[in-house]
C-alpha cells in the first residue's frame, strides 16, 4: 500500500495514477466492479488546486477512497453483488455517504466487489468472482466487504467504505490484515445503500490505521472537518477480556496471537482483567432461536426493488433468505423487543471507560478449497460471523486491529459502549500503537 510518508510529497494526481495502475494489474482481478478513472482524475486535480491555494477541505481532501458496490453512485447500477439486481436502472444520485465523501474532497476511485446482498462473511461471489486474500491468494479475503479490504491492502485505495451488518467490515479486516471500524447504528446515514438488515446495518471504514478510520468516520457521520485523533492515556481505561464461549473453536495460532497481544498490552501499562459477556450472549441466543434479522429483513428490501422471486440468486444465499421467510410477524416483533432489552442490559454491564476485547474471528482465512462443499461453507461462514455479530446485535461500536498469526493475519476486536464511538477510537489508537511497536508492520 502507499505509505504515509509517500503521501506527504506526492500530489493527489500522482497517487491516483499509481492506484489506477494497480487496479489494472493482475492481482486486482475481481476487486472492483466499476472504476471511475475520469471523474477521479478531475477530483484529484481539484484537490491539488485546493492544496496549492491553502483551501483544503480537511484531512480527507485528496485521499483516494473506494466504496462498496451496495452504495448508489449516480449513473451506475447498484448491483450489490447480485446478478438479479443488474437489471435495475442506474442510480439518479449518490448515496448520502458518497455525497459526504465528495464534499470532504475525497477522490472516489470506484466501487468494490462484495458478496451477494452482503449476505455472507467469507467473500465468495458466484456471480462476479472473488478477489484472493492479499496475504495468500489461495485463501478467502473475508466479506462481505471483500473488494474493499483488498483495495486498501494492495494500494488501489487509501481508504475503503464498507458496510457491517454482522461483521462485514471487521471480518475482512481481520482475515486480510487491516483496521476495520463499525460505528453505533444511526451515526452514519444508510440512505442510498442496499439494506441487508434495517435493524443491524452500519456503514464504516477499512484503512491501514486507526487515525484514517477516525477521519473517515467523522466525515461519514457528518461531523465535518475532524480534529486530530487523540490517543487515550493508558491509565484512563480498562480492557476486559470477554472470556467464555467466544473463545471456543479458536485456532491455536489465533489464541496464541491474542494472548501474546494481551501480554504485550499489560506489560505496556494497560489495565486488563478477565471478564464475561455470557449473559449478553444468552440474550442474543434467545433471539437466534426465533430467527435472524438479515434473513427476514433482506426479503423486504428485495420486494421493494421489484424482485418477486429468488430465481437467479446464489443457492447458498437463497437458503438463508427462505429461512427468514418462515418467521411470523408476531415472532419478528418479539425478536425486536428482545433485542431492545438486550441492548439496555448490556449497556449497563460495563462502565464508560471499559472496553471488551476478544479475537475478531476464531480462525484465520480459510483456503478456497476448504469451502467448496456447501456444508463446510455454511459452518465456516457461521464461525467467522460468531464473534463480530455480537456488537451488531447489541448496537455497540467495535473495531478490529490486525495481529500477525503464524504467517497469516487475525484480528483483535474491541467492543465499546453504545454511542461512545469516539472514545473507542481513542482507546483503539493507544492499543494499536502498542501492538505495532512490538511487531513487524502488517
Amino acid at each position: 500500500m502507499i505509505a504515509t510518508k509517500d503521501r506527504s510529497h506526492l500530489s493527489a494526481v500522482a497517487r491516483l495514477e499509481v492506484a489506477l495502475a494497480r487496479i489494472h494489474s493482475p492481482q486486482a482481478k475481481n476487486v472492483f466492479t466499476a472504476v471511475f478513472a475520469d471523474s477521479a482524475r478531475w477530483e484529484a486535480e481539484a484537490a491539488d488546486r485546493r492544496a496549492a491555494t491553502g483551501s483544503s477541505r480537511g484531512p480527507l481532501d485528496g485521499r483516494i477512497v473506494s466504496v462498496k458496490a451496495l452504495f448508489d453512485v449516480a449513473g451506475t447500477v447498484t448491483s450489490s453483488g447480485s446478478a438479479v439486481l443488474r437489471r435495475l436502472p442506474p442510480a439518479v444520485e449518490d448515496a448520502e455517504v458518497v455525497k459526504r465523501l465528495r464534499a470532504a474532497g475525497a477522490i472516489v476511485i470506484g466501487k468494490t466487489q462484495m458478496t451477494e446482498f452482503a449476505f455472507s462473511a467469507l467473500g465468495t461471489n458466484s456471480h462476479d468472482g472473488m478477489p484472493g486474500n492479499p496475504r495468500d491468494r489461495a485463501r478467502v479475503p473475508g466479506g462481505s466487504s471483500s473488494g474493499a479490504v483488498v483495495s486498501v491492502i494492495d494500494g488501489m485505495a487509501e481508504l475503503a467504505i464498507g458496510s457491517d451488518t454482522g461483521g462485514s467490515i471487521r471480518i475482512p479486516a481481520a482475515l486480510s490484515g487491516a483496521v476495520g471500524f463499525k460505528p453505533t447504528s444511526g451515526f452514519v446515514p444508510t440512505a442510498g445503500a442496499f439494506s441487508l438488515s434495517s435493524s443491524l446495518d452500519t456503514i464504516g471504514p477499512i484503512a491501514s490505521n486507526v487515525a484514517d478510520c477516525f477521519v473517515a468516520d467523522q466525515v461519514l457521520s457528518g461531523e465535518g472537518a475532524p480534529p486530530r485523533l487523540r490517543a487515550a492515556p493508558p491509565g484512563t481505561f480498562r480492557l476486559i477480556v470477554a472470556r467464555g464461549r467466544l473463545f471456543d473453536r479458536c485456532e491455536h495460532e489465533v489464541l496464541n496471537a491474542f494472548e501474546n497481544a494481551i501480554d504485550r498490552l499489560r506489560s505496556g501499562g494497560l489495565q486488563i482483567k478477565d471478564g464475561s459477556i455470557e449473559a449478553a450472549l444468552d440474550d442474543v441466543a434467545r433471539i437466534d432461536r426465533i430467527g435472524t434479522f438479515p434473513s427476514i429483513e433482506v426479503g423486504a428490501t428485495l420486494r421493494s426493488l421489484g424482485l418477486s422471486d429468488l430465481d437467479g440468486v446464489d443457492p447458498r444465499t437463497r437458503a438463508r433468505i427462505e429461512a427468514g421467510a418462515g418467521v411470523l410477524g408476531t415472532e419478528y416483533v418479539h425478536m425486536v423487543r428482545l433485542r431492545q432489552a438486550a441492548i439496555r442490559s448490556f449497556e449497563q454491564s460495563f462502565g464508560n471507560n471499559e472496553v471488551f476485547v476478544l479475537p475478531t474471528v476464531p480462525i484465520r482465512a480459510p483456503l478456497l478449497s476448504s469451502i467448496a462443499d456447501d456444508t463446510a461453507f455454511h459452518q465456516l461462514n457461521g464461525l467467522v460471523l460468531r464473534n463480530p455479530r455480537v456488537a451488531n446485535m447489541l448496537d455497540c461500536p467495535s473495531i478490529s486491529l490486525p495481529l500477525p498469526a503464524g504467517g497469516l493475519l487475525t484480528g483483535l476486536m474491541l467492543i465499546g459502549r453504545r454511542n461512545a464511538d469516539r472514545h473507542l477510537l481513542e482507546i483503539a489508537s493507544t492499543v494499536d500503537t502498542m501492538l505495532r511497536s512490538y511487531s513487524h508492520p502488517v
